[in-house]
Formats: structure tokens, C-alpha cells, sequence
């Protein structure tokens, strides 16, 4: 049925799942097991309140919700309105919203009561964002909404290289890019992943990646869909919660960040529970210190496959597979019908084992960053993106990352540009000049910290600099560590 995804588009992909699985379930949160069926319902539900919001084909909707049902029925809704889902963190302050709600040109913004709060502070500086659709995950509006056996929508004409999904992703210059993802970007994507990981209609999964992230909406929400398996949302974590939901549900695979896995192997109680249903566990986001990966699967018998990708090629590109042995640190090999080579600075190939920047080529690649010719020609060259990722391949085509050449952090699987939070530093009055950097951390890769040269007169602390970043800055982009230093040196 998969053979052809390029001909498919994402509204299509749920009409056929709920075709062969239609009394399966395909949601499970909060206790609730919502069924195909009743998936579909609750998306025809959204797309009505979409419709009477006066959303027509190729408009921008903002979706900004945590990992609950109402993600998916939203994501869905617009897909099938012929509309293009502009993914945003939850963690977004007033003024990252601001900034991107009006660069998406969105029309419609969907949240929960946080959010709404959020928008209500900025709604007077938006220039197209005039609607809001905030939705209460304790009412199940849009699931009861539709027993009364409302008509459907009649369906628009999608087109494969239509835009689906707009995911920002941290810039150089400091300020976020929307990458744009055709419906082809990801149907393509969606192919390599199904035939990689392989999963079943009997698969249950672990939704914990947030699903705005391009990791978590393909592996966690899009590839589900596909497989016709189900999914256990979990928005809020802790050991205990996991290791319980992992044996009450008989969870068959997760996806998540290398600190998951790392804090399963640290969790003191991890014996006590039944974990036999655990057949596959797929961590990306960023590096998995290959140390922990052997140590991971003696504990629990479980094989760990570690892979790479970016939000611009939807993500994934390279992974290590079942069926072959892995080589500790490498990202494995490329996709099937993907292709990657590592390049000088000239975009020459480079030989095997040696050093140069990857370069990745399929049709999981964006169409390019919304509004911005000039950073879409930066990295998208005659087909091919530009990384920006240091790495080397050896003689059977395995990938070994090992640098990038812009400066970035890694932090739990999320890019920080420096420049972006050197920006907010900058306008804090007792900031004279400041530098952030990375910090090596082991259960997150890398911590934001920031290097500070204060005005003369101002005695500010750690705190208050730290409170400053919180009032402007997602929270995974706020410095954990604020160190006072003399001087910026070179």
C-alpha cells in the first residue's frame, strides 16, 4: 500500500488509515482510546471551526498545544482544509510568538488557555493573525462534537508539492527561519521511515518527542498514522510515570532524545517493571554517548537505533538499522532513496574517512525557508542541502559525526543559536557585551551558558539575568549558567 507515497498526501494518508483500521485505536491519553474512527470525526470537527473562521487553501494556521489529541485533530483539520500547519513551541514567550505568528503570515492561531493568555498580550501588534481557536483537552469538544453524525467537508484538491507543515528552526542571523515541508517533503519521508522501522498495526508507541518538533510530528504522529498503530501521549514525564505506562500499556517502541534512554538506564526502580512488550527504542535530536548504548540494551533487551536528521529534510536522513550491526558513534548509513556525501568547502566530494561538511539529497528536502531567498540559496545548492555538519564516512558508508561548522548548541535534542540569545542578552541594560557558548553536559548533550561583560555601575546577579532571558526566550534556549568575566576575549 506504501509502495507509492509520493502520490499521497497527508489528508489522504488518515482517510485511508481510518479505511482498513477504522475501530483500532489510534490515540491513547489521559485513559481515553480514541479509535480511527473517532479520530476522523473530531478532524472533521476542527475543519468545520476552521471553515467558519473563513481558512481557505494555502492559508497559515498556528498550532501551538503539547502532546494531546487535539494536536493531531488540528494537524489533520488543516492538512485536509488545503491549509499549511505552522508548528510552534509551547514554550514560546509573548514576543517569540510575536515575531512568529507575523512572519508565518498565519491567520488562525490554535492553543490551550496558556497560550491564549500569551496571544491576548500580543494581539494588537499582529498583522494577519486575527482568530483563535483555543482548545480545552478536559472537554473533549471536538470527539462529542461529532456523534451527531454532522455531514463531512467536502474535500480540496491537494497537490503533492503543496505546502503542508512550516517548522522554525533556529537562524544564524538570530532570528528563526520557517522551513516549508511540501506534502511530498513528507509522504517522502514518511516512506524511508516506515520501511526502516517497520511497524505493524499491532505496534503501541510512546509519544514523548514534542509533536511540534519535525522528529516527533513525522516519527511520533504521521508515521503512526501510516502503520495504523496506536500511541500513548504523554506530555508530562517522570520515571515513575514511563517505567508504569511502559508495562500498563505494553509499549512495543519508543522514539526520543538520547536523555530518556540515559535516564532509564540511571532509574533505581527500572526492575520492578515488566518490560518484555519493548521491542524497538529509535533516539535522535542529538548525540547518544555511545557508551550508554550497550550498557541501554544489556539492561533491558532491547535493541537502540540512533540516527540523524534536521528539521529541513523532514528529519530523518541516516540511521542505523535492525537488521545490521552498529558502529559505536555513527549515525549509520543513508536512507534509502536518500543520498548523502561529505564535501569540501567547494562542494567537491571528498574520499572516504575524511573530514568535510555532510550534504543530503531526496525528496524529503524543503522547498526552502519561508520569505528568505537568500538562507534557502544558502544551504540549498543544485538539490542538494548544506548541513552546516561536520562528519566523515568510512568504506561501508557509515556516518560519523564529528563537529559543526556554525556555531550551534545542542540542548535535549533542540538547536540554540548563540546569536539568537546573545540578542536578548544585549538588551539588558547592564550588559555591555556577551558571548554564549555550550556547555558539555552528559543527560543533555550540551547547556546554554553565557559569558557576560557588565556596564560599569550595574551589579546584577546569575538570577536576574537569567529572569531577563525567561521574559524573551523558550526555555530550553534560556543560559543555564551565567559566568561575569572582564572581558570578551578572541
Amino acid at each position: 500500500m506504501w509502495g507509492n507515497m509520493k502520490a499521497v498526501n497527508l489528508a489522504l494518508l488518515l482517510t485511508e488509515s481510518v479505511q482498513l483500521h477504522a475501530d483500532r485505536p489510534a490515540l491513547i491519553a489521559d485513559n481515553q482510546r480514541i479509535t480511527y474512527r473517532q479520530l476522523q470525526s473530531a478532524v472533521s470537527a476542527v475543519a468545520r471551526s476552521l471553515k467558519n473562521m473563513e481558512l481557505e487553501k494555502g492559508d497559515k494556521v498556528a498550532i501551538m498545544l503539547p502532546n494531546i489529541p487535539e494536536f493531531v485533530y488540528s494537524c489533520f483539520a488543516v492538512f485536509q482544509s488545503g491549509a499549511v500547519a505552522v508548528l510552534l513551541n509551547t514554550g514560546s514567550t509573548p514576543y517569540e510568538m510575536n515575531y512568529l505568528l507575523n512572519n508565518s503570515d498565519a491567520k488562525i492561531l490554535i492553543t490551550h488557555s496558556a497560550g491564549e493568555k500569551r496571544y491576548q498580550e500580543i494581539k494588537d501588534q499582529l498583522t494577519t493573525c486575527r482568530n483563535i481557536l483555543t482548545v480545552d483537552p478536559a472537554k473533549n469538544a471536538f470527539l462529542s462534537e461529532n456523534e451527531s453524525g454532522a455531514p463531512e467537508l467536502p474535500s480540496v484538491p491537494i497537490d503533492p508539492e503543496d505546502p503542508a507543515v512550516m517548522i522554525y528552526t533556529a537562524g544564524l542571523t538570530g532570528k528563526p527561519l520557517g522551513a516549508v515541508l511540501t506534502h511530498a517533503n513528507l509522504c517522502s519521508e514518511l516512506d524511508v521511515v516506515h520501511a526502516t522501522f517497520r511497524r505493524t498495526p499491532d505496534d503501541v508507541g510512546l509519544c514523548l518527542i514534542p509533536l511540534f518538533h519535525s522528529f516527533g510530528v513525522t516519527v511520533n504522529m504521521l508515521n503512526v498514522i501510516q502503520a495504523g498503530c496506536s500511541t500513548v501521549m504523554m506530555d508530562r514525564l517522570t520515571m515513575d510515570s514511563l517505567f508504569s505506562t511502559l508495562e500498563r500499556e505494553k509499549i512495543s517502541y519508543i522514539v526520543a532524545v538520547p536523555r530518556l534512554y540515559m535516564g532509564m538506564v540511571f532509574y533505581e526502580k527500572a526492575a520492578k517493571y515488566d518490560l518484555s512488550s519493548l521491542k524497538l527504542c529509535v533516539t535522535g535530536g542529538s548525540a547518544m554517548p555511545p557508551d550508554f548504548i550497550p550498557v541501554f540494551e544489556q539492561k533491558f533487551g532491547v535493541r537502540i537505533l540512533e540516527g540523524y536528521g534536521l528539521t529541513e529534510a523532514a528529519p530523518a536522513c541516516s540511521f542505523n538499522r535492525m537488521e545490521t550491526v552498529a558502529k559505536p558513534g555513527s549515525i549509520g548509513t543513508a536512507l534509502e532513496g536518500i543520498d548523502i556525501k561529505i564535501v569540501d568547502e567547494d562542494g567537491r566530494e571528498l574520499p572516504r574517512d575524511t573530514i568535510g561538511e555532510l550534504i543530503v539529497r531526496g525528496g524529503n528536502v524543503m522547498k526552502g525557508y519561508y520569505k528568505d531567498k537568500a538562507a534557502t540559496a544558502a544551504v540549498l545548492k543544485d538539490g542538494w542541502l548544506y548541513t552546516g555538519d561536520l562528519g566523515r564516512m568510512d568504506e561501508e558508508g557509515y556516518i560519523f559525526l564529528t563537529g559543526i561548522k556554525k556555531r550551534m548548541i545542542i540542548t535535549s535534542g533542540f538547536n540554540v543559536y548563540p546569536r539568537e540569545v546573545e540578542t536578548i542578552l544585549e538588551m539588558h541594560p547592564a550588559v555591555k557585551e556577551c558571548r554564549v557558548v555550550g556547555k558539555q553536559d552528559l543527560m543533555r548533550g550540551e547547556l546554554v551558558k553565557a559569558q557576560v561583560v557588565l556596564r560599569e555601575g550595574f551589579h546584577p546577579d546569575e538570577k536576574d539575568i537569567i529572569r531577563h532571558c525567561k521574559v524573551y526566550l523558550s526555555p530550553y534556549k534560556v543560559p543555564r549558567e551565567v559566568e561575569f568575566i572582564p572581558s570578551i576575549g578572541e
